[in-house]
């Protein structure tokens, strides 16, 4: 009884940090805390998105986008992110289309792919030197490419992380600045033993407004380094300006998306909540 009393003085005291990504793409450097968890989950609204593997395009809701990150020691979290549904409505379609198909002609609905995926803090960040980390992941085949949505491929990346914060207090800094580089293998949906190695960047900022209230931006993408692409794995870039509002132990994020490639949406919005637990669990040594 004395434990249960202890567990829920500490949740109801708890002062939550949370490390600054949703509604981002672009990943920070901050790790989350040893022994406890964070999860977010968001609805995504992308209008006239275009898959050029099954030929579609259309508005696409991602319903149930998931992010949940484990932090297994000071300097080290794996992620698992992915949608539980797409939903693709179609304005238009290619005929005869680059790969069957199996969906009706209004609409389609899919799983997404999930990523799985470890983040290590390679150094802290001092007044001259910025902080530095390391990712690396792999994307699992979870959708079914018949249904138009998905390549249902495995792909895997590696991207070098940097942040630097600006003002006195570093757990909740007046500017964060973060960026991205790396590369992505992607395999090539439609050509055997092939592969297309995509750079891979990001540049971020969140900007403190208020004690409870952030504005964050973003540019994101990957670019292709060979000239004839395959299907599948085009260049994509996106902007992202958005806010993060904590109330309470909860954080809400918002963003406007705006595509700036062929193959990205053309605008879209993000809503969704993100939760830091305390400790939960001590990690093994």
């Amino acid at each position: 009884m004395k434990k249960q009393l202890l567990l829920i003085i500490i949740l109801l005291n708890v002062k939550l940090a949370f490390t600054q990504q949703r509604p981002l793409i672009t990943e920070d450097v901050d790790i989350t805390p040893e022994g406890s968890f964070q999860v977010s989950i968001g609805t995504e609204f992308l209008q006239n998105y275009k898959f050029s593997l099954s030929g579609l395009k259309g508005d696409l809701t991602k319903v149930g986008f998931v992010t949940t990150r484990i932090g297994l020691a000071p300097n080290v979290e794996i992620q698992i992110e992915g949608t539980i549904r797409n939903f693709l409505a179609i304005n238009s379609y290619q005929t005869p289309s680059p790969i069957p198909l199996d969906i009706n002609r209004n609409s389609t609905s899919d799983t997404g792919d999930f990523t799985i995926s470890t983040k290590i803090k390679l150094n802290r960040e001092t007044a001259k030197v910025p902080a530095f980390g390391f990712k690396f992941g792999v994307q699992l085949p979870n959708s079914n490419q018949a249904k138009g949505i998905g390549t249902n491929q495995i792909n895997t990346f590696g991207k070098l992380l940097f942040q630097k914060k600006f003002g006195k207090r570093k757990e909740s800094p007046d500017f964060n600045l973060f960026g991205n580089i790396g590369i992505g293998i992607f395999t090539a949906p439609l050509e055997r033993f092939t592969q297309n190695d995509l750079l891979l960047y990001g540049l971020a900022g969140v900007v403190r407004i208020s004690k409870n209230a952030n504005l964050v931006m973003e540019i994101n993408g990957r670019s292709n380094t060979r000239n004839n692409v395959p299907l599948g794995t085009e260049n994509l870039s996106e902007i992202r300006i958005g806010t993060q509002i904590t109330v309470s132990k909860v954080r809400f994020d918002t963003a406007g998306i705006f595509g700036l490639t062929r193959y990205s949406p053309r605008t879209g919005v993000y809503f969704g909540v993100t939760y830091q637990s305390p400790k939960v669990f001590t990690a093994s040594k």
